[in-house]
Formats: C-alpha cells, sequence, structure tokens
C-alpha cells in the first residue's frame, strides 16, 4: 500500500502571516525552532479542528495524533461527556467575584481519587503547581535548597532553568542540586554534603525526559528515597504533570509503591480544559494556605466541571488498563516494522506515554527521517518527546499506523542502504 504524502500550503501562508506579528511565529515548544519538528517541511504547523483521536491541518490532511496536544487529550478531542459538563457549567457562571462550589466538588473527588491527597489546590498550567510544591517545601522548611535528577523538565520558570540559558540569573538557580536518575549512592552524599540544608526533592515519578531513552525506578529506588526525606526532613515532590492518571489513578506515586508529601498534576486532568492542581498531605495544607500565589483565572469553574467528568470517566473505562493496552499493541507493531526493514526501534518508558528512537545512528538523523516519513503520510509524531495513548484510540487506527511505518522504514532504508 503506498500512503498519501502531505503537503502544507496553506500552513506555510499562515505561519508567513504569524512571524510578523508573534515572536517566532509559533513559540514555544510547539513551534518549528525548538527541535521535534526535523525536518520543518514535513509538519504542518497549524491547525482547524480535533475529534477524537484525530486533528486536521489548515491544508485539510488528517492525522493520527500521538501528541494528544503534548498530553491534555487523554479521552479524545471533544469529548462528549467532559464537554457537556463544561458547557452546562458555562451556561451557570464560570470566572466569578468568589468561586463555584463546583471548585470544592473537584477537590472532594481528588481527594478521594489519589492517594496521597488530603487537599488540592487549583492553578492553570503545570508550571504553577511545580513552583507551588517548591515554594512550600522552603516554607515548610526554612531551608532553601531544591535537588533535581538530570534530565528534568519541570516547567519554564526561572528556578526549573539552567544558568546559561538566556535572561537566567545565577541567584535564581544557585540553590539547585543536580543528581543523576536512579543513582541512590549519589543522593545519600548529597545529603550528608547538605546537612539540614535540604528543602526538597522534586521529580518525576520515572524518567521521561527528552532526547532519551525512558528510565524506570530501579526496584527500591523511591522507597529508600522516601525514607531519606524522613529522616532528614525534607519534602518529596512528585512531578505528575506529565504522567498523572495515565499510571494509576490514584498517583504515579502509588503506582510504584510509596507515598509523595506533594504532587502535581495538569495534562490529564480534564481533557484540555486549562487547570492543574497540587494535592499533598495534610500537614502542608497550612504551609500552602499562608503562601501568596494565585491568578486571575485560577477559580473559573468550567475547568473544575470539566475535571470532574474527565476524571469519572477515566475511572469508568479503567484508563490505566487501556493505555497499557493499546500502547503495548501499538509499540510491539512499530519496533516489528523497524525489525522488518533492517532498523533497531526502542520504544522505551510506560506504554501510556511512550517514547521512541531508532537506535541505528547517534546523530539522531535516522529517527527524525523516518518520524518525517510518518507524519508526511497522517500520523503526528515528534523527534525526541514522549508520546501518548488517547482513549479514543481504536485498534483500525493502530493498525493502520503501523502500516505507515512499514512504508516509513522502508522509504528511509532505501536512503541508507545496508
Amino acid at each position: 500500500m503506498s500512503f498519501k504524502i502531505n503537503t502544507y500550503t496553506k500552513s506555510r501562508e499562515m505561519f508567513n502571516r504569524a512571524f510578523k506579528v508573534i515572536p517566532s511565529g509559533i513559540y514555544g515548544h510547539q513551534g518549528p525552532s525548538e527541535g521535534c519538528y526535523i525536518p520543518n517541511d514535513a509538519f504542518p504547523l497549524y491547525s482547524s479542528k480535533a475529534q477524537g483521536t484525530y486533528f486536521w491541518d489548515l491544508d485539510g490532511n488528517k492525522y493520527i495524533d500521538y501528541m494528544c496536544g503534548y498530553g491534555p487529550n487523554v479521552l479524545g478531542y471533544c469529548d462528549p461527556d467532559v464537554d457537556a459538563a463544561a458547557l452546562e457549567q458555562l451556561k451557570k457562571e464560570n470566572c466569578v467575584t468568589i468561586p463555584s462550589s463546583v471548585m470544592v466538588d473537584f477537590a472532594e473527588l481528588l481527594v478521594d481519587t489519589v492517594a496521597c491527597a488530603d487537599w488540592a489546590f487549583f492553578a492553570k498550567n503545570g508550571n504553577d503547581v511545580t513552583s507551588l510544591a517548591v515554594i512550600t517545601a522552603r516554607a515548610a522548611t526554612h531551608r532553601k535548597k531544591i535537588v533535581f535528577f538530570n534530565g528534568y523538565y519541570h516547567g519554564v520558570s526561572p528556578w526549573t532553568q539552567k544558568l546559561d540559558y538566556p535572561g537566567i540569573l545565577e541567584e535564581e538557580v544557585c540553590n539547585n542540586i543536580y543528581v543523576p536518575w536512579n543513582d541512590y549512592a549519589a543522593l545519600e552524599r548529597v545529603f550528608d554534603e547538605n546537612k539540614g540544608e535540604i528543602a526538597g526533592i522534586i521529580a518525576q515519578p520515572y524518567m521521561h525526559g527528552n532526547f532519551m531513552d525512558n528510565e524506570f525506578p530501579a526496584d527500591g529506588f523511591w522507597q529508600k528515597v522516601r525514607k531519606l526525606c524522613d529522616d532528614n526532613g525534607t519534602v518529596l515532590i512528585i512531578d505528575d504533570v506529565r504522567a498523572g492518571f495515565r499510571l494509576d489513578l490514584a498517583g504515579s506515586d502509588h503506582y510504584f509503591g510509596f507515598k509523595a508529601d506533594l504532587i502535581c498534576f495538569c495534562k490529564a486532568l480534564a481533557n484540555g480544559y486549562n487547570v492543574s492542581a497540587l494535592c499533598g498531605r495534610a500537614d502542608l495544607k497550612d504551609v500552602v494556605s499562608s503562601i501568596t500565589y494565585t491568578g486571575s483565572y485560577w477559580m473559573s469553574a468550567v475547568p473544575f466541571a470539566a475535571g470532574i467528568a474527565c476524571i469519572n470517566k477515566l475511572k469508568k473505562i479503567n484508563a490505566p488498563a487501556l493505555f497499557k493496552e493499546k500502547g503495548e499493541k501499538l509499540t510491539t507493531g512499530l519496533v516489528a516494522a523497524a525489525k522488518e526493514h533492517g532498523f533497531h526501534l526502542k520504544a522505551t518508558g510506560a506504554p501510556a506515554l511512550f517514547y521512541l528512537r531508532t537506535a541505528d545512528d547517534d546523530s539522531l538523523m535516522i529517527h527524525q527521517e523516518f518520524i518525517a516519513e510518518m507524519v508526511k503520510r497522517g500520523v503526528f509524531l515528534t523527534s525526541h518527546h514522549n508520546h501518548f495513548i488517547n482513549a479514543s484510540l481504536s485498534d483500525e487506527d493502530i493498525n493502520r499506523t503501523i502500516e505507515i511505518a512499514e512504508e516509513a522504514f522502508k522509504v528511509v532504508r532505501e536512503r541508507h542502504p545496508l
């Protein structure tokens, strides 16, 4: 079978307009200059509509979408149950002088759902709640230092960045300590060298960074980290913004058999409606209450209603099991398609948010070529970021994806013969 090759005339025309009035035309991680859309001319730049597991670009090309809005599309675009709940709430109220009681309903649902949650604080972006988590750790301990694991991503605030990044000051990152992932001995040394000075550890539940194979925690790793934090009065923060509700509806800490002090959610929380949440243990509630931290739209009611509908539906369909099943079927098929043409495709991380790397070329260019050929044929992936399964993905979609992968690897092999 030969698949249609997409063209992007209208996307390019729109980008030329955008470039005149928007920094970079498209800024941030979805922009063409960020390194995940290579070569740039293989990718569409603007969408026109979305439904279920698909979106359409300005030129009318349809895509099976494995980026899912970089995570928020967990049930399917325009999910009827979530949208109906949001619309019903919108008819009553949204952003009002005082909060809607639906905020309390949503908080109660999260406390009932998330294993380590005794309370919930709502904001808009993942960065909002990771920042609040770090502020809370410092307020609770009266300490400054925060431990990160190399390969992390916790948002875009100055404290999350590196000293050589534009605009970042030394004093904004001087209390950051970096250790290798899964290296408990290195972590112990850091605690010994900074006795009584470490406010918190912030970490993803497993290493699902970009430009690297994803890696689960070693056996017993989190249990040892939990005890180390307890012994040293350090707050353990889990950044579950990306993986949250995809591995375990009770939280990814629960999935790996330990209990976080603070846990951050966003992407899968409301199926694309803009809300995030910091949840935590009871004795940190008063600490959070003491912090000056808010936003103009953080108590808007529509996303809370959407979040309630989303979490309830994730429970009803047993989403983690569904994502695991679909993700395993997809990644097994993609690896087999690569092997058929003499390539070694590695699929790492959880099947619900899998990471792909064609391990035949350290320059990464062969993998970029493969991804580009997939996109041009209607399967949207990016080169060096983990991908997402959503509940609307069908077996037919998976089979078509594998068929397109077979053709894509064939094309790449013809360019790079053995």
